[in-house]
């Protein structure tokens, strides 16, 4: 048998001097009992893929609100790609990969229906203000939990981290909460160009020449080109990182995104963005009205956490379709 303590013994043997050992994990928030077969990051990962929240990720959008054809990405299937990019960076560059996988799988749990689109509006009428990382802990620390008995996954600190820093200005603690944050720019910035090419809205000839031809011509040469450049920064070196070159190349292809995709007039009124907004706050203030109706396992943490928070937390675990099928019932 393969017990957790051989494959702690590999870790040791095998990954980088800077990569973050299972064995040497600060910890968890409540101490429990190790696994016989499973180091503490993989029993992270595995908490939050058998989640509720990881499953309506499926149901969430990721950039076109709800876009004509099967193909276009899901806010699980981002995460799926994130994931795939950063362990195929961490084994590279011998750093964790189940660490890695970990922090992967939970960056996005804290999204809201609707994309970026709904975030801004929670964000815009929520009194507290509103980022999906910061949900996203909240989701693994207070609202899902491991086993139906204790509140929250009582997930390793080090994951909790990476979620938690995977945008922003904060930097994860760990060189694999590291690559996950790059390697989230990395998958949505190259998904959601070959997305915007799929329904016309540019064409690859549109693209930055300059960066285009640093990173290549293709959505599989691009990723290709980052995910091998971030492995020969990163290897042997105590953070992890893209060279300046391909940083600064994708950076100018993000740009460009925000300016003929993301936040584009005429892209966000083919998404009829109004109609997410007037969903978003009706049923905020639906609900702040009848705080009785929220889900039993939110309205008994009233005495803890203020209505409000609560009502913030229902709407923004909303997939698209619940949210819209409720609006239309209420």
């Amino acid at each position: 048998m393969i017990t957790r303590e051989i494959v702690e013994a590999r870790e040791r043997e095998i990954l980088s001097r800077y990569a973050t050992k299972s064995c040497e994990s600060r910890g968890r928030l409540q101490p429990e009992e190790k696994c016989l077969i499973r180091t503490d990051f993989q029993r992270d990962r595995d908490r939050i893929i058998h989640s509720k929240a990881f499953r309506r990720l499926m149901h969430k959008t990721q950039v076109f609100l709800a876009p004509e054809g099967d193909h276009y990405r899901t806010r699980l299937t981002h995460t799926i790609e994130v994931s795939q990019i950063a362990r195929t960076i961490a084994r590279g560059a011998g750093l964790n990969e189940d660490l890695t996988e970990a922090i992967a799988m939970g960056h996005d749990l804290g999204h809201t229906p609707f994309g970026h689109s709904g975030e801004m509006i929670l964000d815009r009428i929520y009194s507290g203000g509103f980022k999906h990382n910061r949900q996203s802990l909240r989701v693994v620390d207070v609202l899902e939990s491991s086993d139906g008995k204790r509140r929250g996954m009582n997930l390793t600190i080090e994951v909790r981290d990476g979620i938690l820093n995977h945008t922003g200005a904060g930097i994860p603690i760990t060189p694999e909460g590291q690559v996950v944050k790059i390697s989230d720019r990395i998958a949505y910035i190259n998904h959601d160009i070959d997305d915007a090419i799929r329904s016309r809205i540019i064409k690859t000839e549109d693209l930055p020449r300059e960066s285009i031809a640093i990173l290549g011509d293709s959505h599989k040469k691009r990723i290709d080109t980052l995910v091998k450049d971030m492995i020969r920064c990163s290897y042997d070196q105590p953070e992890a990182k893209l060279s300046e070159e391909k940083w600064n190349a994708m950076n100018e292809l993000r740009k460009y995104m925000f300016a003929n995709v993301y936040t584009d007039p005429f892209v966000k009124s083919a998404e009829d963005p109004n109609k997410v907004e007037v969903i978003i706050t009706r049923l905020f203030e639906y609900y702040m009205d009848h705080p009785e109706q929220l889900p039993a396992d939110l309205y008994a943490m009233r005495n803890e956490y203020s209505i409000e928070e609560l009502v913030k937390d229902h709407v923004a675990s909303m997939t698209d379709r619940y949210a819209i099928n409720k609006y239309n019932e209420i």
